[in-house]
């Protein structure tokens, strides 16, 4: 039996998903983007998994290192590149190929000695305006560093979508305008389409795109979940009942005596809460799956325990699952009654939760 709390993750789901993308990319190479510990899922596991992918995307350089480490080969991609020499010296050394986006990054590159020149991908701000060049220092840069001895020629080239999962939002059209005008004629492979490109935006689909959030499973568009993409989500989210009590109508329950039971109660109590991970800002009403059905959560969420209102389960037992999301209940459901995004909920699982991979364990 698993401990009470735990993740379940289905390798097979993210195959399937890397598949469905390919469907919708067929003449792209996909560099799938595995930050923030593979989106809580576990890094190593779908680095693995995800044999098939043609690239993966980190965050920081740390994150590139411990795939190495683990014997993962294919080209990485470390989206925040280098902040210093040091850090580009490491780039060099585990054939990390990091994305430049300041004028910083290049003195470092001209003014290196590599044993073994980069990789790099040169970033085109095209209306993010997070990291990346402005439009009139884009083909300056490009020009540098095609001249730089320390980079593999050509630099590829690359920008990321801000508003793509509002479909119709003119902002990505105006990107991709911009992208296109800037990259007219110079050589290197482009990367664009994040999920949400690749999803709904067939502009966007370059040499490489980088699935990030639908890899696991996830619809990155509001109002819509994995289903309605094709896909199949990778984490299912589980726990135990560890107790089951009957209480009186006009029994408050929990901190604060939010809840209040408006009829006999039958009180499921679950063991997990915000330290695992689990939305503290989930309202009443959250659903949660017991025995295959849906049951709300009441009161709030403690750091380990959450309740439940099984009075319509009556069939319920101490030892039952409870799934929190996943498998039968879609992630976008749980992040909407907890005001937040899916991304949240899947990054925001704690170490003290085990991930189990494989499917369904009892």
């Amino acid at each position: 039996m698993p401990p009470a709390a735990h993740a379940q993750i289905d390798l097979e789901a993210l195959t399937h998903n890397l598949g469905r993308i390919r469907s919708l990319a067929p003449n792209s190479n996909i560099m799938a983007v595995i930050k923030a510990n593979a989106y809580g899922h576990g890094a190593i596991p779908v680095a693995r998994a995800l044999a098939a992918a043609d690239a993966f995307a980190v965050a920081r350089v740390d994150e590139g290192i411990a795939l190495r480490e683990a014997g993962i080969r294919q080209r990485i991609t470390v989206l925040q590149g280098f902040l210093g020499e040091e850090e580009l010296m490491l780039h060099s050394r585990y054939d990390l190929e990091p994305v430049i986006h300041s004028a910083k990054q290049t003195e470092i590159l001209e003014s290196a000695n590599l044993d073994n020149p980069v990789t790099v991908w040169l970033k085109l701000d095209s209306g993010m305006h997070r990291l990346g060049f402005a439009a009139e220092e884009f083909v300056a840069c490009h020009d540098r560093l095609c001249r730089c001895r320390s980079v593999c020629q050509p630099p590829f080239l690359i920008t990321h979508l801000a508003n793509a999962d509002e479909l119709d939002d003119p902002v990505t059209e105006r990107q991709l305008d911009l992208f296109g005008t800037q990259v007219a004629g110079l050589p290197g492979g482009r990367s664009i389409a994040n999920s949400a490109g690749l999803l709904a935006w067939e502009n966007a689909l370059a040499e490489w795109v980088r699935p990030g959030i639908a890899l696991y499973g996830v619809s990155p568009f509001p109002n819509r979940t994995a289903a309605d993409e094709g896909l199949k989500p990778v984490m299912t989210l589980r726990t135990r009942l560890i107790a089951i009590k009957p209480l009186k109508a006009g029994a408050a329950v929990g901190y604060g005596g939010d809840w209040v039971c408006n009829r006999p109660t039958l009180l499921g109590i679950a063991a997990i809460g915000y330290g695992d991970g689990y939305p503290r800002h989930a309202r009443s009403g959250t659903p949660v799956l017991v025995r295959g059905q849906r049951v709300p959560l009441v009161g709030r969420v403690s750091m380990d325990m959450i309740t439940l209102d099984l009075t319509d389960c009556q069939q319920a037992e101490v030892g039952d699952a409870v799934t929190l999301w996943g498998e039968g209940l879609p992630v976008e459901e749980i992040a909407r009654h907890a005001d937040t995004i899916p991304y949240v909920l899947l990054c925001n699982v704690t170490p003290r939760v085990k991930r189990v991979v494989g499917r369904r364990p009892e």
